[in-house]
């Protein structure tokens, strides 16, 4: 087992794994879904984005699950909150309603930034970080990311001077905590160990996370190789569902259950109940009325299989 500190689990999927979706999922059934996550164990959950809903129809309702779980009763303690904010509008709103944990980045991609935030990444860059600091100042946990860090739909390859130009900002600001994520899914393990050993050359305090997509099926061996370089948060989604609506494929994030599923098989995080995921994930899979791309969801998980083995051998 590689040496490294505890995995932490980031479920996104009430946020970038439904904002794609065209069929608006009831607030009551959002709970449902985020409560059946929290018992099972995860870390951190993203409830939603502070956006325009106009643009975001299905993140409407992101300040009513924030109050919501500001006063639940069932909520495990452990779990944190958080919230993606794009500009100073969106933190206001988060601080207001109880995010615990804001989430906010640049993106790499000049084109991807146009679309999402109608900023050049140098103007988006200049908000983001007095965003961040203000946060912090506030007793806020905060994440920085750099989206479209290992390429672009739009402008193909992206060089990785310019994500490590990014971070280095960050962390002048004293931003730590920090996210590379695979927006357009174009990343590959090779590149996924150089650009986050990058990374961690330049300051030894920074926290990493990735964020990856399965656009072309790489997600899980991405996520691999990061935590072979000591990458200790993984976002992912249940069922496999999301995607950037301003990319130019959207595709699925790295699903939840298969992650853990995967974790597990290696020795990690085998206290996170895997079966409490997949009863979500079959429940948003009804929802939908679709299959959704999740293996063990297909499959059931591998403990299982080798259970029932040695009870009928």
């Amino acid at each position: 087992m590689m040496k490294t500190e505890r995995i932490i689990v980031h479920e996104v999927g009430p946020r970038d794994g439904l904002q794609v979706e065209k069929t608006i999922v009831p607030l009551e059934q959002k709970i449902a879904w985020i409560d059946g996550i929290m018992n099972s164990g995860i870390d951190i959950i993203q409830l939603g984005s502070f956006v325009n809903p106009n643009a975001v129809p299905q993140m409407a309702d992101t300040d009513e699950l924030f109050a919501h779980y500001s006063i639940a009763a069932n909520r495990p303690a452990q779990v944190v909150l958080s919230g993606l904010v794009l500009n100073e509008k969106g933190l206001d709103r988060g601080m207001a309603c109880g995010v615990e944990m804001f989430c906010m980045g640049v993106s790499a991609s000049e084109t991807h930034s146009q679309k999402n935030t109608r900023m050049t990444t140098s103007e988006a860059l200049g908000r983001i970080i007095p965003m961040a600091k203000a946060a912090q100042s506030a007793g806020k946990k905060v994440q920085v990311s750099v989206q479209s860090a290992f390429g672009c739909g739009f402008e193909g390859a992206i060089p990785g001077e310019k994500v490590l130009g990014i971070v280095k900002e960050y962390l002048a600001g004293g931003i730590y905590n920090i996210s590379l994520a695979d927006t357009a899914g174009h990343a590959h393990p090779v590149q996924v160990e150089e650009l986050f050993n990058s990374i961690k050359e330049l300051d030894s305090r920074v926290e990493l996370t990735c964020h990856f997509h399965n656009t072309y099926g790489l997600g899980l061996a991405n996520s691999y190789a990061a935590l072979r370089v000591g990458v200790t948060s993984f976002e992912s989604a249940f069922g496999g569902l999301g995607g950037c609506p301003f990319t130019k494929v959207p595709a699925g994030n790295v699903c939840t259950e298969d992650l853990v599923h995967s974790l597990q098989r290696m020795g990690y995080r085998r206290d996170i109940a895997l079966e409490s995921l997949l009863d979500t994930a079959r429940d948003v899979q009804e929802f939908f009325d679709r299959e959704l791309p999740g293996a063990i969801l297909k499959s059931g998980s591998i403990a299982e299989f080798n259970k029932g083995r040695v009870q009928t051998s």
